[in-house]
């Protein structure tokens, strides 16, 4: 039987907004993300980040660079006992011509590539999937999954919030302060199913 699944976006979402993150030193968890994983798998949800970092294809750093960021916030969550099923991340740009991660893919978001393939990886249910970030791409993906979107004020929420109300704009299922009101509305959602 497939595992529910919250998509979280990693920056501004799960971590704190630095720009284009280089340094896994400058990797801080937001304010009750981890407890809040914890709650979701608790609920037997399976928790997988979705990025794009087009930092890559713009030059800025490395897939490497990427990775070792990515191990940080591992690190950072394993130090209070919580485990993410899995963290997906593109690394191209449309117009970044000059680069090898230029030019148009499925994976980046609000494109559903990486949510396709995380759902064939790890058995996830995608008619029970909700989607957690700061960014109208984010909330673009929910809109192509058919899932609910839920939309942080944090990283860049705010400005995304401002932007939602706009033609041809995603839509939020709900905008809310956190990841940890967020997973609030999941799980009472849950509970009334």
């Amino acid at each position: 039987m497939s595992t529910p699944v919250v998509f979280l976006d990693r920056d501004g979402t799960l971590i704190e907004e630095r720009g284009y993150l280089a340094d896994p030193a400058q990797v801080a968890l937001i304010e009750g993300a981890a407890e809040s994983i914890r709650r979701l798998t608790d609920a037997r949800y399976a928790v997988v980040v979705l990025s794009n970092q087009s930092g890559v294809a713009r030059g800025m750093f490395s897939l490497a660079t990427v990775e070792e960021v990515n191990h940080r916030v591992r690190e950072l969550l394993a130090a209070e006992d919580v485990t993410l099923a899995g963290m997906y991340y593109c690394p191209h740009l449309p117009d970044a011509h000059d680069s090898p991660y230029g030019g148009l893919c499925a994976c980046r978001k609000p494109y559903t590539g990486m949510a396709h393939e995380a759902a064939s990886v790890l058995d996830l249910d995608l008619h029970h999937a909700y989607v957690v970030g700061d960014k109208l791409d984010d909330m673009g993906l929910a809109n192509r999954l058919g899932a609910p979107g839920v939309l942080v004020r944090t990283g860049y929420g705010r400005d995304s919030e401002f932007n939602l109300g706009r033609p041809g704009a995603p839509r939020a299922a709900i905008i809310v302060p956190s990841i940890v009101t967020a997973v609030d509305w999941i799980l009472t959602r849950r509970r009334r199913t």
